[in-house]
């Protein structure tokens, strides 16, 4: 493959899904992956799919020879691989180095500054299967950039490339960030399981072709409208629905042995509700009716509180 002019040699330390989905998405605007690094069955076979013809080399023999080093590996590793390639003396000066941790701003590259090399850290709100379907929602993703500011167009330069669209974090706000995309990607799937439990649990054969069309619904609504798409009987004040879900639910956990779900029920009711409240799509006494409607743990549903 004939390499563009300012194209740049990459290295790949993580033939995870995210590792080798990016190096795939950099290889195909022309720049050159060197190298990469794959130690599991997994990874291996991963990288042979997405970035063929690469060599697998050892992670010092990468760093040697890459110009821009990716680093795609677990959070808690991170520093510590870091820190022993600067005592190796592995980093080099004007060397690129960028990690795709959330957490993590440039702080955790501080060897690969000390050694004259240049810390980026881009992160990809996005989830990944490790397959190439994956390039193609890159076009529909956005990336968390960090970045000094006399480097922070070469971070935005390498996200746009990638057919991304790179928001600047502040250094400080790094951990927030990743708190609000794991809180809400995370939780989201666990609570589309607890659904689709409950709905097995009373025979429902097919629980994800009945939630489908509402939890698609609800998330387009509220990507669009934000808190004025909510809807429900926590926001309409029925406490006397929320009562009979939490009574309901109390019985459910005692027979399936199932308490997250009735904890994260409860939990999230007494969130939105409060949202509701706040944003006065809820009124004071009715409130009022959902709190004590989530507090009543003996079964009797109260009165409806009245509100809208």
């Amino acid at each position: 493959m004939a390499i563009k002019p300012g194209r740049l040699g990459i290295g790949i330390i993580g033939a995870g899904k995210v590792g080798a989905v990016l190096g795939a998405a950099l290889r195909a605007t022309g720049h050159a992956v060197v190298g990469v690094s794959a130690v599991s069955e997994a990874s291996r076979e991963r990288a042979e799919l997405l970035l063929p013809g690469v060599p697998v080399l050892e992670v010092s023999d990468i760093v040697e020879r890459a110009e821009l080093v990716l680093l795609a590996v677990p959070d808690d590793v991170l520093a510590e691989l870091v820190a022993g390639l600067g005592t190796m003396g592995a980093w080099q000066v004007g060397q690129l180095v960028a990690h795709t941790s959330g957490r993590f701003g440039t702080g955790v590259l501080a060897p690969v500054k000390a050694a004259g090399g240049i810390p980026l850290a881009l992160h990809p709100a996005m989830t990944f299967t490790g397959m190439s379907l994956d390039l193609a929602r890159l076009t529909d993703c956005c990336f968390g950039v960090t970045a000094e500011p006399a480097m922070l167009p070469i971070a935005q330069a390498l996200v746009v490339e990638m057919g991304a669209e790179p928001v600047v974090i502040a250094e400080a706000d790094r951990v927030l960030y990743h708190a609000a995309l794991a809180h809400s990607a995370n939780h989201l799937v666990t609570l589309v399981a607890q659904a689709a439990q409950i709905l097995g649990d009373i025979g429902v054969e097919s629980p994800h072709q009945v939630m489908g069309p509402l939890l698609r619904a609800s998330l387009e609504n509220a990507l669009a409208s934000g808190e004025s798409a909510l809807t429900g009987p926590v926001a309409r004040g029925d406490a006397g629905t929320v009562a009979a879900h939490s009574a309901a639910l109390r019985e459910h956990a005692l027979d399936t042995e199932s308490a997250d779900i009735l904890e994260a029920y409860l939990a999230m009711s007494a969130a939105t509700a409060t949202r509701a409240a706040r944003r006065r799509l809820l009124s004071a006494e009715a409130y009022l009716g959902v709190q004590a409607a989530l507090a009543n743990d003996d079964g009797e549903i109260p009165e409806a509180s009245g509100g809208a």
